[in-house]
């Protein structure tokens, strides 16, 4: 079992880095960072959201994405919104180019997907898409 054990945890974490390292070449040449394009994809996925939860999806700190957010307002990719029903909150939702940036990012993640799974039938498909579930409900 520890073998096993090891092998998964290096399956893994090799996974991790190779998403991580096709993120960085299909972002570098854009003029936005990692972290710039990752709110973009939460926001087109979620809709609009108040600061608080948008920083906990990212898992970064209110302060760090308030900078964050500045820079993207500025880059003209997202709009600051008061809450119509809290007006201690702020909603941060895309504009019209932030969604184009999304739907271009969205489409590239949909061939990674397409490309990788493209020799997987249609029950080894949903056994994966089972299994990323059930790991995404641990975190």
């Amino acid at each position: 079992m520890k073998n096993q054990d090891d092998s998964l945890n290096h399956a893994m974490i090799e996974f991790y880095e190779k998403l991580s390292s096709w993120e960085m070449a299909v972002v570098k040449d854009k003029g936005f960072s990692l972290p710039q394009v990752h709110t973009v994809e939460i926001l087109g996925l979620n809709g609009p959201m108040r600061m608080k939860e948008l920083a906990q999806k990212i898992g970064i700190t209110t302060g760090t994405l308030t900078v964050q957010v500045d820079k993207m307002v500025e880059a003209g990719l997202v709009v600051r919104t008061p809450h119509a029903n809290d007006r201690r909150s702020i909603l941060v939702q895309l504009t019209d180019s932030g969604r184009e940036m999304f739907e271009e990012h969205d489409k590239l993640h949909m061939q990674l997907t397409r490309d990788l799974t493209a020799k997987f039938d249609d029950k080894e498909r949903a056994q994966l898409l089972d299994f990323f579930e059930r790991i995404n409900h641990e975190f």
